[in-house]
């Protein structure tokens, strides 16, 4: 069954039918799961107030004790990631596989978290004078305010909360309300795993009413953003309208590029089956692809073989290998997208359709000779679309996928050294992919440049955007 939804603050859970709320539904079959309640503006101060109250404790607690709640937290996520990813499936239309393993992936983070967080350290610098010292310390920015996204609601939700909780800081979560399960079932987690009162609120409400509320507090000091990039712009600058620290994951336009030395198929078929993952609902799915001449055509018949095998279907049913879109708008911008692309003289070659009358289903496909002009060669399509286009030279490729102003992920397939080492030097992102996908651990930072945003989630550079440095002389 769907679990029964909440506001979290201040240690209480609020939910009910006597407050304003939205009604959440089976993006694959338009059934009703569960009813959202949003919080009230006197409950949203009161989070505030809980969050800044309950930082004063805990930033001047122990790294241990930060590091057992996590690492409880984890233990649970794991116990629970049956029940957990089902509700995702439910509420976002992943395929049920997909959802678990999110859960799965988001408790290593929280075990990477609980590890580094004992391990933020300082350090002493050496003074002009025997009589000083110096030091320089790393402390907890203070109340958070952090927004994740509805394409990985449990995974996005739970880098920003073990990265603040970690690093000493209180946070102030406010979820996607199209898929809001997960981000009630962290809330749960933390609460069992003996987080203390105030240093976890989850809240949920109209998106620029709470968000203009929380980044306008003079008690909130961090604001961090997973989503696209016109939302993530406006944040930025009412953000920097009141000095606030800014952490951004905003959209990509991933580019691949395969030259002609690459393993083809196998490069073809990882790419398919890549590209229809959470239904091409990714910031870093492959979304813009560049062959080489001379093996143009192989690659092009290998990859529409493979997408055309994919199953689609209720994220539930035995043998799904793609759900629906989230929701009818993001059907709308597909499948403009793909009727651009073909009115520029782009061939598709397979899918291009909406599939059924029920559920935002949405058939994986592929348009051959893409122009560059094209709306879908510059904008972000976040479905299961895969343009693909010819290049002649690495110098010509390089300047094509660098042309737009997103610069998240990247992919390059080639069995030479000196040109994975030439292409990857020279593409403008944050995370480099070379014959392979390999961004998803908690060990590696994650995080864009240009107008992908900036900042970056795991690795040792987590802890970066909710740590202040503070440099004490002393004689």
């Amino acid at each position: 069954m769907y679990p029964n939804l909440f506001n979290f603050v201040d240690g209480a859970f609020l939910g009910g039918d006597d407050r304003p709320g939205q009604e959440v539904r089976d993006p694959a079959t338009f059934e009703l799961l569960g009813r959202l309640p949003w919080v009230t503006r006197a409950e949203l101060d009161v989070a505030i107030q809980a969050a800044h109250r309950a930082f004063g404790t805990w930033r001047v607690s122990s790294p241990m004790e930060r590091s057992a709640v996590l690492r409880r937290a984890a233990d649970l996520a794991r116990e629970r990631a049956n029940a957990i990813g089902r509700s995702i499936t439910l509420d976002n239309g992943k395929p049920l596989a997909e959802a678990i393993a999110e859960v799965k992936n988001g408790a290593e983070h929280l075990d990477w978290n609980a590890e580094e967080c004992r391990r933020i350290y300082g350090r002493v610098v050496p003074s002009r004078n025997p009589a000083v010292r110096q030091l320089v310390v790393r402390e907890p920015v203070g109340v958070c305010a952090a927004f994740s996204p509805w394409n990985f609601p449990f995974g996005q939700a739970v880098k920003k909360l073990a990265a603040a909780i970690g690093a000493g800081c209180t946070v102030i979560l406010k979820g996607p309300e199209e898929s809001p399960s997960a981000v009630v079932a962290l809330a749960q987690l933390f609460h069992d795993a003996g987080l203390p009162p105030g240093v976890l609120n989850i809240v949920w409400g109209v998106p620029s009413d709470i968000s203009r509320h929380l980044i306008e507090s003079p008690l909130v000091r961090k604001l961090s953003f997973t989503g696209s990039v016109p939302v993530g712009k406006q944040l930025a600058a009412l953000a920097g309208a009141h000095m606030k620290r800014v952490s951004l994951e905003l959209g990509g336009h991933a580019p691949v590029i395969v030259f002609n030395d690459a393993d083809v198929d196998q490069a073809a078929t990882a790419l398919a089956r890549f590209k229809v993952r959470n239904a091409g609902q990714v910031c870093v799915s492959p979304s813009r692809f560049y062959v080489q001449a001379a093996v143009y055509d192989r690659f092009v018949a290998r990859f529409v073989q493979v997408i055309e095998d994919v199953t689609v279907g209720h994220g539930l049913a035995d043998g799904t290998q793609m759900g629906p879109l989230v929701h009818e708008r993001r059907l709308a911008a597909v499948r403009d997208l793909v009727d651009d692309a073909a009115s520029c003289g782009g061939e598709v070659l397979t899918g291009g359709k909406r599939l059924g009358d029920t559920g935002h289903f949405y058939a994986p496909t592929v348009i051959a000779n893409v122009p560059d002009h094209a709306r879908i060669m510059r904008e972000e399509p976040f479905g299961p679309v895969a343009p693909i286009t010819r290049f002649v030279d690495a110098d010509e490729v390089v300047g094509r996928a660098n042309s737009v102003p997103f610069g998240l992920a990247a992919y390059l397939f080639t069995n030479a050294i000196q040109t994975a080492t030439r292409v990857s030097n020279a593409l403008e992102a944050g995370m480099v992919n070379i014959n392979h996908f390999g961004m998803a651990h908690p060990e590696l930072p994650f995080g864009g440049v240009k107008d992908s945003g900036n900042g970056s989630e795991g690795g040792t550079e987590t802890f970066d955007g909710y740590l202040a440095t503070k440099m004490i002389t002393q004689i």
